[in-house]
């Protein structure tokens, strides 16, 4: 017999599936989900590792893509049958095959710079056939900085740009000033696009002053529309027509999450049954201070979660699966913990109900992965864009008030360092020196 260092010059065959026999003592367990796995990447990338048999057709290696094949109706696989092998040397070689890849480890730079390289292609497969799941890639690709005061600051000020019917494009997001009641706003957002996933935080119907503005240094102007002028049937109305238009332009098992006080869970509720096919889930923002209220201040706010049509929609917790532990009770600062910070960083002086970033971010690492579309209607201060740019998302929103899309650009062309350019061509910076120049 051969000694293991000279070297051998297998034959690669083709043989019939049903001449190949399992051993029914392998040690190594295959789980059905990683057959499946096994599977898939086969069916992408072909048949391109040959199992290894003895002399009469028993597996020595391969087990499991030997299912996969099964599973994929192969009539045939390539095989390589080990005759230099004695029974006991087969029998070590086929602890050693599984074994010896157990002792290695993954260089986590190399993994996760070639992950994002996939993740950030234009591929025309699923990138989960490497093995990883989105929620894993997404962990490994986020570089553990603490970017919470740089989501804060606070855009300088300066003179009105925007205007109604702009369109913007800020690196791969796209914004406009329209209104989300009205279909064609969505047509110019999205062209041929379709979100991949909604999350929104519309005006609650509720005045700002006694609710958002109190007595404090920031005070803020009220909004353009729901700010406590509509009676409950005008709310509803309102906020199903902003449901309507932005499921019209989401793929089937996309999720949409709506923000809302407790005074119009009812309104939302209504709203959201004459649209969505199925309620997900109640979820609720635990702030970690409470804000204005007179008897309970309130410390708390809810995103309704409902679906779009009957096909399933992504999951990247999985029960913690994959390191993604979620429930429906979100814990982040409130605004009024933002303002205590500094008056020259701080979310609240921004818009009256300012989401934080990092609670936008888990949305949608929650449901999305990389690349895909984020749609909201009611982009407010430009968290939404912010959260979307910082884990590889697109943002694609509206806001029909100028003067946020004006604060949104200015803070979003901060955070990134780079220039926001309307539709026509115009980048805002310059627009804004002509304008200061004109004042």
């Amino acid at each position: 017999m051969k000694r293991s260092n000279d070297l051998i010059r297998h034959i690669i065959e083709y043989v019939p599936i049903d001449q190949i026999r399992p051993d029914p003592r392998n040690p190594r367990d295959h789980k059905a989900r990683h057959v499946k796995a096994l599977a898939r990447s086969i069916s992408e990338f072909n048949f391109n590792v040959p199992v290894l048999v003895d002399e009469i057709g028993q597996l020595v290696a391969g087990h499991g893509r030997y299912e996969a094949a099964k599973l994929l109706g192969m009539t045939e696989i390539a095989v390589i049958r080990l005759k230099h092998l004695s029974e006991n040397q087969r029998r070590a070689f086929m602890i050693a095959d599984n074994r010896l890849h157990d002792l290695s480890s993954w260089n986590r730079g190399n993994l996760a710079a070639i992950l994002l390289e996939l993740s950030e292609a234009d591929l025309d497969f699923d990138i989960e056939v490497t093995g990883f799941s989105v929620g894993e890639i997404d962990l490994m690709v986020m570089t553990p900085e603490d970017e919470e005061a740089r989501d804060g600051e606070l855009p300088e000020p300066g003179p009105a740009i925007a205007a109604v019917g702009d369109i913007w494009l800020l690196g791969g997001h796209r914004i406009v000033c329209a209104d989300a009641l009205q279909h064609a706003s969505y047509t110019a957002l999205m062209g041929n696009d379709l979100a991949d996933v909604v999350s929104t935080d519309p005006p609650y119907n509720v005045p700002m002053a006694g609710h958002v503005s109190g007595l404090g240094k920031i005070r803020h102007r009220p909004f353009v529309e729901g700010n406590g002028e509509k009676s409950e049937a005008e709310f509803i109305a309102f906020l199903e027509g902003a449901m309507r238009n932005a499921a019209a332009v989401s793929r089937d098992g996309s999720l949409h999450y709506w923000a809302m006080d407790w005074r119009h869970l009812h309104e939302l509720n209504v709203a959201a049954r004459a649209v969505y096919d199925e309620y997900v889930n109640l979820c609720v923002w635990a702030k970690t201070s409470a804000g204005m209220g007179s008897f309970y201040r309130s410390q708390h706010e809810h995103f309704g979660v409902w679906r779009k049509g009957k096909t399933r929609h992504r999951n990247n917790v999985q029960l913690g699966r994959f390191g993604r532990s979620r429930s429906n009770v979100w814990t982040y600062p409130g605004a009024n913990t933002f303002s205590r910070a500094s008056d020259e960083g701080n979310l609240l002086a921004l818009h009256p109900t300012v989401k934080p970033v990092a609670l936008i971010a888990d949305i949608l690492l929650d449901c999305t992965k990389r690349g895909d579309i984020v749609l909201d209607p009611f982009l407010g201060s430009g968290s939404t864009i912010i959260a979307a740019e910082k884990i590889g998302r697109r943002a694609c929103g509206l806001e029909l008030d100028p003067l946020y899309i004006d604060t949104m650009i200015r803070r979003w062309q901060r955070w990134s360092g780079e220039r926001a350019r309307r539709s026509d061509g115009a980048y805002f910076d310059e627009l804004e020196a002509a304008a200061g120049e004109r004042d």
